[in-house]
C-alpha cells in the first residue's frame, strides 16, 4: 500500500506539471486576449516532433532550447499575422481560425513525418533508475520533468509578478488602453503572450513526447483534458490551472491502481445490486478502466455545482 501511494503520489506530479505547462499557456492567452485557442495542443505536438528532430541531430540538450523556441516564433507569427486579421471579425472567427490552424498543422506533420509514431528515446544521460522501492523503480527522466515543470512554474510566475514586463502583461489583461496610453505596444505584449504561451507548450511536447508517445494523434489525444483543466481550474487563474492539472492528473493516476468494480463497492456498504437487469454490465466495471473519462466527469460536476471553476472570479 505505501508502494503504490508513494509512487502514485509522484507519477502524479509528474503528469499534473506536464498538464500544467499546457494549459498555463493557454490559461495566459485566454486571460490576455479571450482567445480559447483549440491549436494550443498542436503546437504541443510540434514541440514533440521539433525536439524528436533536433535531438536526433545535434542531442536533447540543444533541443530542449531550440525546439520551444521554434514553435513560439511560430506562434507570435499566428498571432501577428492570423489570429491578429480575424480579430475584427469577433470570438467565433477566432474560433475557427484556431480550428483550422490545428487540421493544418496536424497534416502538415503527417505529410513530414509520416503517420506512424517516431521513436523519441530517454536520452542516454537521464536513462537510468533514480531509485527502486520494493519492485517498483522512479527513473530520473521522470524526477527531470518534474525539476524542468516546477522550474517553468517558478519562472513564469516570478515573471509575472516581479519583472517589469510581467506588471505590463498584467496591466495589458484589464486595462490595455491605460497601458497603450502610457506608450507601450499592447499588440506586440498579445503577440509576445501567444508566443511564450505556444513555447510553453512547445517546451511540454519536447519532454511530454519522450514520456507519452511522439504520434501525429498526441495533440487528439491530450487536447481536451487541457481544457478540461482550465474550466475546472477557472478560466484565466493560473493558479487555479496549476491545482487543477495535479488534481485531475491524480484522479487519472490513483483511479488506475484500483481495481475494484462498482458492484463491489456497493457491497462494502451494504447495498447488494442484482447480476441481471439493463445495468447488469455497469456494476461489473472496475474504477481501473474508469480512469481516461473520471476527469471529464468530474469537469461536468464542475460546470453543475460552481461554473467558475475552483478559482475563477465570479462576476459582479
Amino acid at each position: 500500500m505505501f508502494e503504490y501511494l508513494l509512487f502514485s503520489l509522484l507519477n502524479t506530479l509528474v503528469l499534473g506539471m506536464l498538464f500544467f505547462m499546457l494549459s498555463s499557456g493557454l490559461t495566459l492567452i485566454f486571460s490576455m486576449m479571450g482567445v480559447l485557442n483549440f491549436a494550443h495542443a498542436s503546437f504541443y505536438m510540434l514541440g514533440a516532433y521539433f525536439g524528436y528532430q533536433i535531438s536526433a541531430v545535434f542531442g536533447f540538450g540543444p533541443a530542449l532550447l531550440l525546439a520551444p523556441l521554434a514553435v513560439g516564433v511560430l506562434g507570435a507569427l499566428v498571432e501577428r499575422y492570423g489570429l491578429r486579421s480575424v480579430h475584427k471579425y469577433g470570438h467565433v472567427a477566432e474560433l475557427l481560425f484556431t480550428v483550422g490552424l490545428a487540421f493544418i498543422i496536424e497534416e502538415a506533420v503527417n505529410l513530414i513525418w509520416g503517420r506512424n509514431a517516431v521513436t523519441y528515446p530517454v536520452p542516454n544521460f537521464l536513462d537510468f533508475s533514480l531509485f527502486t522501492l520494493f519492485t517498483t523503480s522512479f527513473s530520473a527522466y521522470r524526477a527531470f520533468m518534474l525539476l524542468i515543470s516546477v522550474g517553468i512554474f517558478a519562472g513564469v510566475y516570478l515573471v509575472l509578478t516581479r519583472t517589469r514586463i510581467g506588471l505590463i502583461i498584467q496591466a495589458s489583461l484589464t486595462h490595455p488602453q491605460g497601458v497603450s496610453a502610457l506608450g507601450h505596444n499592447v499588440p506586440a505584449v498579445f503577440m509576445l503572450v501567444f508566443g511564450g504561451g505556444s513555447a510553453l507548450a512547445g517546451l511540454a511536447g519536447v519532454i511530454g513526447g519522450i514520456f507519452l508517445i511522439t504520434e501525429p494523434a498526441m495533440a487528439a489525444t491530450l487536447g481536451p483534458i487541457v481544457f478540461v483543466v482550465i474550466v475546472v481550474g477557472g478560466m484565466g487563474s493560473l493558479t487555479g490551472a496549476l491545482v487543477a492539472s495535479l488534481l485531475l492528473a491524480a484522479i487519472q493516476t490513483f483511479a488506475v491502481g484500483i481495481d475494484v468494480s462498482l458492484g463491489d463497492i456497493f457491497a462494502r456498504i451494504g447495498f447488494q445490486m442484482s447480476p441481471g437487469g439493463l445495468l447488469k454490465d455497469l456494476w461489473r466495471i472496475k474504477i481501473s478502466h474508469t480512469g481516461p473519462i473520471l476527469p471529464y466527469l468530474f469537469m461536468v460536476l464542475m460546470l453543475m455545482f460552481r461554473p467558475k471553476g475552483l478559482m475563477g472570479k465570479r462576476e459582479s
